[in-house]
């Protein structure tokens, strides 16, 4: 699976970065990609749930992010 990271300044100068695929996946960081990671992190722990709990089968689970 694909995830598109969307990532936007904040008016108080904080990065956003948002993955819509995955809803309430969403970091700030002080920078864009300090966002992007926590982010990223943040999905692979959704995706690892999802395997422990049985939603996704292993060997079907490939992911790849791209900045939007």
């Amino acid at each position: 699976m694909d995830y598109i990271i969307e990532v936007e300044q904040e008016t108080d100068g904080r990065w956003i970065a948002d993955i819509a695929q995955l809803p309430g996946v969403m970091a700030y960081g002080s920078t864009r990609d300090e966002a992007m990671a926590k982010a990223q992190a943040l999905a692979l722990r959704v995706e690892a749930e999802k395997l422990e709990n049985g939603e996704r089968p292993f060997f079907e689970t490939s992911l790849s992010f791209k900045a939007a």
